[in-house]
């Protein structure tokens, strides 16, 4: 298992076009990829809907956990979307 945490920096929160993004990305590796916001609320990040309902805002942390085969490669890839567009 490989997870990492990350402040959302982005004025809206994760809405609609990064969400996608982190999605078609998470979707290109093998194994279990969730998002986790406070209070253990988690979304599979692999369901844009999920992903969205859980209403991440600005400022607010969050945790990716990657678990199978390729999760080095997903965990690092994950990271740099995050970074790129939140």
């Amino acid at each position: 298992m490989k997870s990492f945490t990350y402040v959302i920096k982005d004025q809206e929160g994760i809405h609609a076009r990064p969400a996608g993004i982190i999605v078609g990305e998470a979707k290109k590796f093998a194994g279990n990829k969730f998002l986790i916001k406070a209070k253990g609320q988690e979304a599979d990040l692999t369901r844009l809907l999920r992903v969205m309902a859980l209403g991440v805002k600005s400022g607010e942390t969050v945790e990716i956990v990657v678990e199978g085969p390729q999760e080095e490669e997903a965990a690092a890839a994950l990271k740099k979307v995050l970074e790129e567009n939140l």
